[in-house]
Order: structure tokens, then sequence, then C-alpha cells
């Protein structure tokens, strides 16, 4: 039986600068993780907040909320950030979009995201498997809204020109970090072309809520995270996370600073200031955290 990815991420962080007390988590309780873990494992999915070991896994496990990973927990890329196993992946399982599309029924969710790992072995990057399971998704469970946060399915626009056919609530895509570090932590994957991914979606239909989301904390300076923002705000893109990097193994790339919640602060208003719709900055922000309130917000102004 594997650890618990809570416990994991205890366990084995171990940077060289200390951690400061706005950095804190709650612990999911017994009830509600026992109760997920044994949901996912009966119908062989996986979990992002599991797998990653997300600082939020307690907050939103105990709502009854998780960010499904699709096909498998191992990643054909290597960025050096990301605690998802990498190496080759294994064969697909085809029953995955229904047994996600069942389980969301089963807790009642009400709003959930898919990602995925990158699985450069599949001719379309699995942009088939992120469509079949938000149609599987709609088809029993119409009231809940899907955010689809994808991978760059290097660079062919087919599987996203497909995937924005499929009608998904919020489109997502990360930018995760500066341009100058693309190539030490995340290598596989190209700044302009993860930039193009957003203003091509932006641009192929207006009314779709399109986000990314940003890490800091990984070397890159404060001018960098500014023109970053400027960048994604550059493309189109409505909504932007911006959190604490947080290493969740050694032999991921260490934390080198931590920034405070008035920088956090700071960065939000700077967002906010180029037009961003909706931002979400902070220590323990998430790409997926509370993306609900996304859509809260485009109805209160509709």
């Amino acid at each position: 039986m594997r650890q618990s990815s809570f416990h994991r991420k205890e366990s084995i962080f171990n940077d060289s600068i200390t951690k400061p007390p706005w950095i804190r988590t709650r612990a999911p309780s017994v009830i509600d993780f026992k109760t997920m873990e044994h949901l996912l494992k009966r119908n062989h999915l996986f979990s992002v907040c599991y797998e990653v070991s997300c600082p939020n896994i307690g907050e939103c496990w105990s709502r009854g909320m998780a960010t499904f990973l699709l096909m498998g927990p191992i990643c054909t890329r290597r960025c050096r950030f990301c605690g998802i196993s990498k190496g080759i992946p294994e064969s697909l399982n085809k029953n995955e979009p229904e047994a996600i599309a069942g389980l969301v029924q089963e807790l009642g969710l009400k709003h959930v995201v898919l990602t995925s790992v990158t699985r450069d072995d599949l001719h379309d990057g699995g942009a088939s498997v992120f469509i079949r399971a938000l149609k599987k998704i709609k088809s029993i469970n119409r009231d809940c809204s899907v955010e689809l946060l994808i991978p760059d399915f290097s660079g062919n626009t087919k599987p996203l020109m497909n995937l924005l056919d499929s009608c998904p609530d919020i489109l997502s895509h990360n930018i995760e970090t500066v341009r100058r570090l693309y190539p030490s932590i995340r290598p596989g994957f190209d700044y302009q072309l993860s930039l193009e991914i957003l203003k091509t979606a932006k641009e192929y239909n207006e009314h779709t809520i399109v986000k990314s989301g940003i890490m800091v904390g990984l070397g890159e300076n404060t001018d960098e995270v500014l023109k970053t923002i400027e960048d994604i705000r550059a493309t189109g893109c409505d909504a932007i996370t911006i959190g604490q990097y947080l290493r969740p193994s050694k032999s991921s790339a260490p934390v080198i600073r931590y920034y405070t919640p008035f920088e956090f602060s700071y960065f939000e208003r700077f967002a906010k200031g180029l037009g961003f719709s909706w931002v979400a900055s902070g220590p323990l922000v998430r790409s997926s955290y509370r993306s609900e309130s996304l859509l809260r917000k485009r109805d209160e102004v509709n």
C-alpha cells in the first residue's frame, strides 16, 4: 500500500533554507483521506492532489473535491519542479473516462478539474482522453462544470482545436516558470509555445475562459515574474494563479526563495492592473485551487 502523499511530502521535504511560518498546511482528516483514497483505488484512478503532494490536499479533499489525473501517474517528460514519476507510461485505461464520470456522480461534485501527465507516446498527446472524460462527465452530471488543464501536445494544434470544440468551461495551460529557467527547470517544454497555446485558445473561441499559472521560488527574480505575468496577459488569457514553489521530493529542484504574503499581494495587484478578470496569488495557491470561484465570478458578471 502506497504511503499517503501528505505524509510522503512532509517526510522528504529537506531544503537548505528554512520554511517560513506562513507556509502551513492542514492535514486531511483520516476519514476524508481514507474515503477518497479508497474510491480512487477502487476505480483505478489517480488524483493530482495525491500524486504531486499538493499542500491543499487537506482542505480540498475534506470538501469532497479532487483534480483527476488522466492517463496514469507516469510522465514522459522530466520537469524538475514536479513530483510525478517520470519514465515509460503504462498502456491507457480504456475505462478511465467512464470511471471518472461515475465517481463524480457518486461524490456529487459540482466542479471538476481534469489534467494529465504529458504523454508524448500518444499520437494526439492524449487529447481524445480529455474529450471522452469531459463528455462522459457532462452526460451524467449536467450541472457539473469542467476545467481542462492541458499539456502542450508537442505544438500540434489539431488536438487543441478538438479540445476547444468539446466546450470545456475553463481551458487551462500553465506557463509554470519564467522564460530563462525553462531549459533547466522545464526541459522538453518551450516558453513561447506555451504562450501560443493560450493565445490560440482565446482567439479560437473568445467566450472560452482561458487560464494559466506560475510558481515562484525557483531562482527567478521579481522583474522576471512581472514580465511573465505580462506575457501571459498579452495572449488574451483571462485568469492566472501565482503560488510558491514547494519541493515535492529530494530529487526535485530546491526552493531558492520563499516569497512573502506581501509580495504575493503585490503580484495580485499587478496582474489585476493588467486586466486579468480573475487572479489567485498566495503562498499555497495552486493551479486548481478553488477554480470553481472563477465560474461564479463569470456568472455574477453575466
